[in-house]
Parts: structure tokens; C-alpha cells; sequence
């Protein structure tokens, strides 16, 4: 089966594009929703999480404080490393066990670090979506309230824009209208399938 790696910068609009494929009845396995299951009460990547980075990231409840989280490395790269340290690794495994049980031509993982984390040897495509920043600037200021020096710290803290796409074997630009976007989706879903005839004929 083949696999395609979904990834992008921030605010590029990787959710809607991966909604798209879903309807299309392509499977979609998201690194995100897999992390946050990682992270439930009880399961080992949260006990790694308090015993690496301190018990202070464990709410009252005892799940993990996101945001509490999210803040602290943001500001300390170190920190950021040893969390990805904990996650990836498992977060690869899991994405990995479940395209195994899948039964289609192709499927999406979308995997936002996907270049940043080294994970390229998951996937046999890397689909990168794509928007000039200013764009970026936009969605970010409407979806999270967020004022131009903290767009300006989000996207520095991101791999930059020309080594992401230098990365890519296929590009899709998502600047303009829900239709145009739908219409290039349809336009690599076709390739995809055709791709992966191609592959399994061999």
C-alpha cells in the first residue's frame, strides 16, 4: 500500500486538506490524534512526560496540561527535544501498526514534523500543502487571536518554508477558494491511485 505523508506549515491548512481525502474515502491516520491518545492517564509516554520534564505538567486530574506544556517549550528548545524524544518514537510505531492493518490502494499520514522529527522513511510520497506566509499571517490572526509578534515567534520557531517544500515530491497550494482546493485534491487523489496500480502491478 502506499503510503503518502501529509505535511505544512502552520495555519496552511493540513486539517482541511486531510478532511478532503477522507471523504474520498482515503484512510487518514493523524500523528496528532495518535499523540493525544499516547498521552491519556495511564499510559506510558505521559509517566515518561512527568518523570522527564517535571510532575508540574500533570493537571489535577491527572491528565497532561497542554497549554501549560505547549508554553514551556516554546521557550526551552532543550525541553522540546526530550519531549519528541518520548513521542516520536512511539508515535511512528503507531502510525505504522495501523496502515499495517489497512486494506486500500493508499493512505494519508499526516504528520505535521514530519521532515523536522527525520520520519521520511514512514512514508514512500511526502505531500507538503502549501501557502505564501502572508496567508499564514492571516489565518493565524483570525483562528487564534494572535498579535504579529507572536505570529513572527510561531513561524521562526518552524522549519522554513523553502526547505520544507525542497523536501516535497508533490506540492499542493491551498490559497485559494474551497472548490480550486478541492479540485487539485481530486487531481492528486487520481495520481495516487494511479500510483499505487502501478506498484502493486510490479
Amino acid at each position: 500500500m502506499l503510503k503518502i505523508g501529509l505535511t505544512g506549515g502552520i495555519a496552511c491548512g493540513k486539517s482541511t486538506v486531510a478532511a478532503v481525502f477522507a471523504g474520498l474515502g482515503v484512510p487518514v491516520i493523524d500523528a496528532d490524534a495518535l499523540a493525544r491518545e499516547l498521552v491519556e492517564p495511564g499510559q506510558p509516554a505521559l509517566e515518561a512526560i512527568a518523570r522527564e520534564l517535571g510532575g508540574e505538567f500533570i493537571a489535577a486530574d491527572g491528565r497532561l496540561d497542554r497549554a501549560r506544556l505547549r508554553t514551556y517549550i516554546f521557550q526551552h528548545p532543550e525541553a522540546r527535544r526530550r519531549l519528541e524524544a518520548i513521542l516520536h518514537p512511539r508515535i511512528a510505531a503507531g502510525m505504522q501498526a495501523r496502515a499495517a492493518r489497512l486494506d486500500s490502494p493508499y493512505c494519508l499520514l499526516v504528520i505535521p514534523l514530519l521532515i523536522e522529527a527525520g520520519q521520511q522513511s514512514l512514508v514512500d510520497r511526502i505531500l507538503v500543502v502549501d501557502c505564501p506566509e502572508a496567508v499564514q499571517r492571516a489565518r493565524l490572526a483570525e483562528r487564534d487571536d494572535a498579535d504579529p509578534e507572536q505570529i513572527s515567534a510561531i513561524l521562526a520557531s518552524q522549519l522554513d518554508r523553502e526547505s520544507r517544500l525542497a523536501a516535497a515530491d508533490d506540492i499542493l497550494c491551498n490559497d485559494g477558494t474551497p472548490e480550486q482546493l478541492r479540485e487539485r485534491i481530486a487531481g492528486l487523489h487520481a495520481r495516487y491511485l494511479a500510483l499505487a496500480e502501478q506498484a502493486g502491478n510490479q
